[in-house]
């Protein structure tokens, strides 16, 4: 388990992270979302003691990291897919970092054979395509088989094949009892991944919640109506909080309101509808919802 609270870091007259707290519990996924400058990062860091908090503690398995008399095999941290020595095989990297844990080398052909680079295992590391550097660093972060993984953008750089293959893997690890804590700004993946998301946005927690309270809560369920009569039925539609949005000749998309409710209107008037479709709102629109006024570069909207 991760366990923050009150966890603050100051870089000069800059908070980065401020009074954070959250816990991260084994047996699911949780995801951590937020804007660039949101403050991740520097947490994840604080996490494995890479940085000093200012105020607050973080915690691993009930230890600061840093006490860890076996970090390898209690934490598998990737954080920075790019710290390899380049001239290094990446199976003579990873026998590098097992040598200092008494990892023997059955369990580097293991990790190896596991991410899929055992084609490349004897190639020079500085020479990796991001998806390979990418899959090096997940076996760097698998060779001590540690309860608990910490993985910044995993998937950053790779094909679809081993896009699904992190999120299959990830879940199997939390299936097994495991501490798995993700971050990636790809919201579609997250979706499928996460079971459980924690929210950034200027170095505070915006959300900390299962992902589908957090989307239920963020979003609401817009229906999609097309009609030959629809002036009449939106004109019979008397609740003050639907809106109606007009999409093209016949079709409207309304919010606010039940597809039931919908469905009983235009019945009780005779109103033929050639479509009622509810779609719900996704990770993305809640994560864009909370993260609105927390975003340091805005990019204008294309209309």
């Amino acid at each position: 388990m991760i366990v923050a609270q009150h966890l603050t870091k100051r870089y000069g007259d800059k908070t980065a992270v401020d009074d954070v707290s959250f816990t991260v519990a084994p047996g699911r996924v949780t995801g951590f979302l937020g804007p660039n400058g949101a403050g991740k990062s520097t947490t994840m860091r604080m996490i494995v003691g890479l940085d000093r908090p200012s105020s607050g503690q973080v915690t691993v398995s009930g230890q600061d990291y840093r006490r860890l008399r076996s970090p390898l095999t209690e934490v598998g941290v990737l954080l920075d897919a790019k710290a390899v020595h380049t001239g290094r095989s990446a199976r003579n990297h990873l026998r590098a970092m097992a040598a200092t844990h008494g990892i023997g080398r059955a369990r580097v052909d293991e990790v190896i054979e596991l991410t899929g680079i055992g084609s490349v295992a004897g190639k020079r590391a500085g020479g990796f395509s991001l998806g390979m550097g990418q899959r090096l660093g997940i076996a760097a972060a698998l060779l001590g088989d540690p309860h608990t993984l910490i993985l910044d953008e995993p998937v950053n750089g790779l094909d679809p094949e081993g896009v699904r293959w992190v999120r299959q893997f990830v879940r199997h690890l939390a299936s097994e009892g495991r501490t798995v804590l993700l971050s990636s700004h790809l919201m579609s993946e997250m979706a499928q991944t996460a079971d459980h998301v924690i929210v950034l946005g200027r170095g505070r927690v915006l959300a900390d919640a299962p992902l589908p309270e957090l989307v239920s809560t963020w979003t609401s369920t817009t229906l999609l109506v097309r009609s030959p009569r629809l002036d009449e039925l939106v004109s019979s539609l008397r609740i003050p909080d639907a809106t109606v949005s007009v999409l093209e000749p016949g079709a409207v998309q309304i919010t606010g309101v039940t597809a039931e409710t919908i469905g009983d209107l235009a019945a009780a008037n005779g109103i033929p509808l050639y479509e009622l479709t509810p779609k719900a709102g996704s990770l993305e629109d809640a994560y864009l919802a909370l993260t609105d006024d927390s975003v340091e570069y805005k990019t204008k909207e294309i209309a």
